[in-house]
């Protein structure tokens, strides 16, 4: 029997950055199991568990969650999912829990999602909503007929607080600031290993490629045997 090595990866990026389309991809095709920290306190938020009430309590101020709590509700996950291969994803965020991670276990590679923040700006910002029904329209992909009006009600569209340039800005300077020590302390352990690009589907290719030296395709196997 053939034992494989269990790859453990981190996935960097900003918010619009594509993360969750690589990340979907990447578990597609390598059966890597996805840990997201965002779904996982989502989670624990709405089961009202020690830590969920913990953390929403730092959410409730406006306030960030400590690295300690961040740290002990991704490690408690991870105990499950030793014999698996792995992606982190929105973990760690600071250099404090990049450093508690190592000491439960071994990471192998980060992924970081470079993509200029201007790519980014002009993606989120293009995004708007109708309110009522939840259609979203993008002005570069799928804008409506009529700008700034719902295709079918003839109603006003809005842009999310989220979405406005400014709120954009900000949170893609709070990212910069909390996460480039983090790539930094990865680059030094050469571990980090950069996409660059504009696009995700020009981006993917080149992670795919990457991981196949690593891990095999699973998809392709699925896709020979019916399932």
């Amino acid at each position: 029997m053939v034992v494989r090595p269990v790859l453990r990866a981190v996935i960097m990026g900003p918010p619009g950055s594509g993360k969750g389309t690589i990340s979907a991809r990447i578990v597609k095709h390598f059966g890597m199991k996805h840990l997201s920290s965002g779904d996982l306190l989502r989670d624990n938020m709405q089961k009202k568990t020690e830590v969920g009430i913990l953390a929403k309590s730092y959410i409730d101020q406006g306030r960030l969650i400590p690295d300690d709590i961040m740290t002990r509700l991704m490690l408690n996950e991870l105990k499950g999912l030793s014999r698996y291969n792995w992606l982190l994803d929105g973990f760690p965020r600071t250099v404090a829990q990049a450093e508690a991670l190592d000491k439960e276990c071994q990471i192998d590679t980060v992924i970081d999602l470079d993509v200029p923040f201007e790519t980014i700006k002009c993606r989120l910002t293009a995004r708007w909503i109708h309110p009522a029904s939840g259609r979203v329209y993008n002005l570069e992909f799928s804008p409506p007929k009529v700008q700034g009006i719902d295709d079918i009600t003839g109603e006003p569209l809005v842009q999310r607080d989220d979405d406005k340039p400014e709120t954009v800005t900000k949170r893609l300077q709070a990212y910069d600031a909390q996460t480039k020590p983090v790539l930094e302390y990865y680059r030094k352990k050469g571990l980090l290993k950069s996409f660059s690009g504009t696009e995700t589907n020009k981006i993917w290719p080149h992670i795919y490629t990457f991981l196949q030296t690593k891990l095999p395709d699973v998809s392709q196997k699925d896709a020979a045997t019916p399932s």
